[in-house]
């Protein structure tokens, strides 16, 4: 008899679910490379896992549903304002550059903004072409349906999607592109691939500046601005303008052909700075937008609905953030794909997967001393939502479910959070 199953499948170094990995670098948090250690603006990459993502044998593939990250992109408007103005202060008023540091005297901030970088693109085209092999027998003969949140640098990224989607197929991505769903992000428009249409949540005054966050930043960035001061004379840098000092190492990165470029930014950290850095940034996510905010999962609610409207093919049950002319209209939410694809920011992502309980096993991270990921069953924002991030849900018909895979009636009902619709109830309604 065959019984249909659902499994989550990690198919990019985002989720450590094993408790058993008990040695190696990622157990301590001693490992070394600093492309690792950017949070968020770190890039796709392998971590360690004991889970198997290959199919078994005697299963088959029959729904395969991806959620991504946009691709590398340059600093938002806000940043490259903030960046710029640090660069063109500390060259006023420094008056003596120490050794390592002279180039600073000289350097001309010309990163972009807002839209994704070449290597950005080419993540996401690449992206695709990965997700038309892992579901080649479906994808040879059926069409994703895919939706992007209306910012440019994210339906770029589905364009781009589709691109190497298509090309691996032999077609031209550039005649499916019309066909992509892009929803909007305006106030009063109902988008579960962008939070903000809850109020309670969006005012917060702690969302953005979370005092876990603050207490780290306040230990660990001293130092560091302190050695930094002493090197550039008069510059007087503050913790905050350590920390762009410290971004503009990843961004200009990502700001190379490949992604894996040189930068004398980074030269001017330890890699002890990086894993602070990197940290600090998890608590952003995790006190913002994850488990460490009442608030948080909740804006991933209405989209976990929508996963398992498409997992049982049943229409949207749902009074959060789904668009009801949308989800209820086959055209612009088919319940008979095989397979779907959706782009999304990172901070929408860290509520979803929060919704979804993936971390309900990560206890509360403190803010006096860094967990590494693997200790906090794979919670750092480096692992979660990097830039080109994506997780795979899909549904499989198996002769047996002896793989560890959950059942559909399981998978749902573990649901039960974002099926009662979380605590949409304490939300006003943002328009």
């Amino acid at each position: 008899m065959v019984t249909s199953t659902v499994a989550l499948i990690t198919v990019l170094a985002i989720w450590v679910h094993n408790n058993t990995l008990s040695s190696g670098c990622e157990y301590d948090g001693s490992c070394n490379d600093i492309s690792k250690l950017w949070g968020q603006y770190s890039s796709f990459f392998s971590v360690p896992s004991e889970v198997d993502s290959s199919t078994p044998d005697d299963c088959e593939v029959t729904i395969g549903i991806a959620l991504s990250r946009h691709g590398a992109r340059y600093p938002t408007a806000g940043k490259t304002t903030a960046y710029s103005a640090t660069i063109a202060r500390l060259q006023k008023s420094v008056t003596n550059y120490g050794k390592g540091y002279e180039w600073l005297s000289d350097y001309e901030y010309n990163l972009g903004s807002e839209d994704l970088t070449d290597f950005g693109q080419d993540q996401m085209i690449d992206s695709g072409k990965a997700f038309y092999e892992r579901y080649i027998g479906l994808a040879e003969k059926t069409e994703p349906f895919i939706r992007a949140s209306g910012s440019d640098r994210v339906i770029m990224s589905s364009h781009n999607f589709t691109q190497g989607f298509y090309a691996s197929r032999g077609e031209s991505g550039y005649d499916y592109t019309d066909d992509i769903l892009v929803i909007p992000e305006e106030p009063g428009i109902n988008n579960t691939l962008s939070h903000g249409t809850c109020s309670s949540f969006e005012d917060n005054d702690e969302v953005g500046d979370n005092s876990a966050q603050t207490a780290w930043g306040n230990k660990f960035l001293p130092p560091i601005r302190d050695r930094l001061n002493r090197n550039l004379h008069k510059a007087k840098l503050s913790l905050q303008e350590t920390i762009y000092l410290m971004d503009l190492c990843p961004f200009n990165i990502v700001n190379t052909p490949d992604g894996v470029g040189q930068s004398r930014f980074c030269d001017l950290f330890s890699i002890e700075d990086w894993r602070s850095y990197d940290y600090y940034m998890t608590l952003g996510k995790y006190y913002e937008y994850g488990n460490g905010n009442a608030m948080g999962p909740t804006q991933g609610v209405g989209y976990v609905n929508e996963l398992v409207s498409r997992l049982t093919r049943k229409p949207v049950d749902d009074r959060t953030t789904t668009n009801r002319t949308l989800d209820g209209n086959p055209e612009t939410f088919p319940l008979d794909r095989a397979l779907y694809a959706d782009f999304s920011h990172d901070n929408t992502m860290v509520s979803i997967f929060s919704a979804m309980g993936l971390y309900n096993s990560t206890s509360k991270l403190p803010k006096h001393h860094i967990v590494p990921a693997i200790r906090a069953h794979g919670y750092s924002s480096a692992w979660v939502v990097p830039f080109a991030a994506r997780i795979v849900m899909e549904m499989e018909s198996c002769g047996g479910d002896e793989y560890g895979r959950c059942k559909l009636e399981d998978f749902v009902e573990s649901l039960s959070f974002a099926r009662q619709g979380g605590h949409w109830n304490k939300c006003g309604i943002k328009g």
